[in-house]
Formats: C-alpha cells, sequence, structure tokens
C-alpha cells in the first residue's frame, strides 16, 4: 500500500511522516519537524515536505490545534488559514481527513505500548479504563475526551483548555489579574502552555521584587525556566514550574470531574520534560483538592504518555477509520 501523509500541526511546529496503515499499528517513517513560522501556510510546509522525501502519497491525515468545524480552518495559535477541499486538490490525495489535534492524541491512546507512557499514579500497566480524559500544555493546552473501550473507543474533541482559569490563593490571583490585564481574559491555555509558564514566571518574579505585577515584565523562554529549575539553582524558576505543575493539577481534575473519567492522560510536548518534577510537586495534591469528590478522584489512574509522536500515530489511525467507512 502507498503510504499515507500524516501531520500533527501546532502553533510552533509542524510535524509530518508517512504513514503504512496496513500494519496493525500504523508504522511511521521519515519523520520531520518544521517550524511553522518558517512557512506561510500548511500547505507550503507540507509540500515541502513530500519534495523533501520524494512521496506522492494517495491520502492524509492532518491533525490541527483548533476546531474544525466545516471546510474553513483556522489555527487558534498560528496564523495559518486554508480550506480542506483547496488542500485537498494542491496535495494531489483522493482522500483527506482533517481533525484536532488533541483529538488524534486520544485516538492513539489504546495503541500505545507499555513503554509509551508512565504512571503518575495508579498501578503501572493497568488496562486503559473509559472514559478517559486527555489533556496537556503544548503550544496551547489540548483537551479531549475519549469514550469506551465498549462497543469501540470512540473521540470527542472539545476545546477545553479555553475554559476559565479557577486561581487559588493570592499568587494564583495575582497572575489571573496580570493575564486578564494582557489578554482581556484568564483562560487555563494562558497558564498551562509554553507562554503560560512565561506568564507565570514573570509575575511571580514581580511579585517577588516589586511587590506587584505589572504588563511591562520581561518574559523568558519556557524552555529557558524548565531548564533552570531543572538544574536546581534558579529558585524563581522553580517556583514557576512548581506553581505551573500545582495548576495543571487543578485543572486535570476538574476536566476528571467534568467527563466523568476513569483514567487521566497527560500529553503535550512540554510535560514530559519534567516528569520526576511533576511527581514532587503539588500537582497530585491540587487534583485530589476537589472537596466531597476527592475520594472519587483517589481511585482515578492518571499517565502521562512519552510516546514520541502520538499525534502522528493517531492522525494515521483516524484516517485509517475513515478509510475502512468509506463505500
Amino acid at each position: 500500500m502507498n503510504p499515507a501523509l500524516v501531520a500533527d500541526v501546532g502553533g510552533t511546529n509542524a510535524r509530518f511522516a508517512l504513514a503504512d496503515l496496513a500494519a496493525p499499528v500504523p508504522v511511521l517513517s521519515r519523520a520531520r519537524t518544521l517550524k511553522t513560522a518558517d512557512f506561510a501556510s500548511l500547505e507550503h510546509a507540507a509540500e515541502h515536505y513530500l519534495r523533501g522525501v520524494g512521496a506522492r502519497p494517495a491520502s492524509a491525515g492532518i491533525a490541527v490545534a483548533c476546531p474544525v468545524v466545516g471546510d474553513e480552518v483556522r489555527l487558534t495559535n498560528r496564523a495559518w488559514s486554508f480550506s480542506q477541499a483547496a488542500l485537498r486538490d494542491s496535495l494531489g490525495v483522493d482522500r483527506l481527513r482533517v481533525c484536532n489535534d488533541f483529538g488524534v492524541v486520544a485516538r492513539a491512546l489504546p495503541a500505545l505500548g507499555a513503554s509509551d507512557h508512565v504512571a503518575l499514579h495508579g498501578r503501572p500497566g493497568s488496562p486503559l479504563q473509559g472514559p478517559v480524559s486527555v489533556l496537556g500544555p503544548g503550544t496551547g493546552l489540548g483537551v479531549a475526551l475519549l469514550v469506551g473501550p465498549d462497543p469501540g473507543w470512540q473521540v470527542v474533541e472539545t476545546e477545553g483548555g479555553h475554559v476559565s482559569f479557577a486561581p487559588q490563593g493570592e499568587e494564583e490571583l495575582a497572575i489571573a489579574r496580570w493575564v486578564t490585564a494582557r489578554f482581556g481574559r484568564a483562560s487555563n491555555e494562558r497558564l498551562l502552555s509554553g507562554k503560560g509558564l512565561s506568564h507565570i514566571d514573570a509575575v511571580l518574579r514581580e511579585l517577588r521584587t516589586r511587590g506587584e505585577a505589572r504588563q511591562e515584565v520581561a518574559l523568558r523562554e519556557p524552555a529557558d525556566i524548565v531548564g533552570a529549575a531543572l538544574d536546581g539553582h534558579d529558585l524563581d524558576a522553580r517556583r514557576a514550574l512548581a506553581r505551573f505543575c500545582a495548576v495543571l493539577g487543578s485543572v486535570a481534575g476538574d476536566t476528571a470531574l467534568v467527563h466523568g473519567a476513569r483514567t487521566v492522560a497527560i500529553a503535550g510536548g512540554i510535560v514530559p520534560r519534567f516528569i520526576p518534577f511533576l511527581r514532587s510537586s503539588a500537582f497530585r495534591e491540587r487534583f485530589l483538592a476537589k472537596g466531597r469528590f476527592a475520594a472519587w478522584l483517589e481511585s482515578v489512574p492518571i499517565i502521562a504518555i512519552t510516546h514520541p509522536q502520538p499525534g502522528l500515530l493517531g492522525a494515521a489511525l483516524t484516517l485509517r477509520d475513515s478509510l475502512e467507512t468509506v463505500p
């Protein structure tokens, strides 16, 4: 079978690969990561990748970090938009499946092996129990719901990352005020994302040095904050990452309650870089801090996805699902 084109397109990176859909679990090859800032559109990035690998696929599955409703698609955190029909024609494929990026991460979960995730809470290696809340910070904050397994796994795509942030304590109230002053509203994504970590770090440094958070504080790069926090000598970075983990715990617990989840999966490009730090943080404490439902959440396993490309795997599975339903 001619390999399919699969892509996982976020605000910062566009990941491409070829996928053998005939294998029980699609096999990915020729994976490349392109910076979205280097290309004017998704079409140009995809054509650049295909020229580089010398492939002419007959089908394509593309995951994008935004809602997918109708023909016109507009990314949330990158100034890219496209017509699905025009992109299909441009790529020269017979079948194009465009879907939400965290929807495909959820679709990949049942296909992951034991080495593709680690347990944050609960017994390692336990069978996947649905419903599954899937969430994780990257350029934005993705949230999806996986329902099943009987009569089969079904994905519900959501935009849960844009739910309003619920601050706990004075520091988080200060962060919420700073974010609201800058963006007009404090959503979970404004804190739980790469830029969100930079926001938290800036506000906490401002509070420590001046006693108030102002809009003009300088932002540090999220990778620099994580690196400095893990190095252990930068107390400001450690405070910022610890607050990030605490907020992630609260949001994960809220999401689990909303979904009635029996498993929570943490994905995204940020968390796998500091899993030991996350385990030692207030993440678990804040996950459980839900009053009368703390005991209910105590029984919910939490895993962190460590598979290097769950979005590409999920895009391949979602494309194959759609091809199998074509009359």
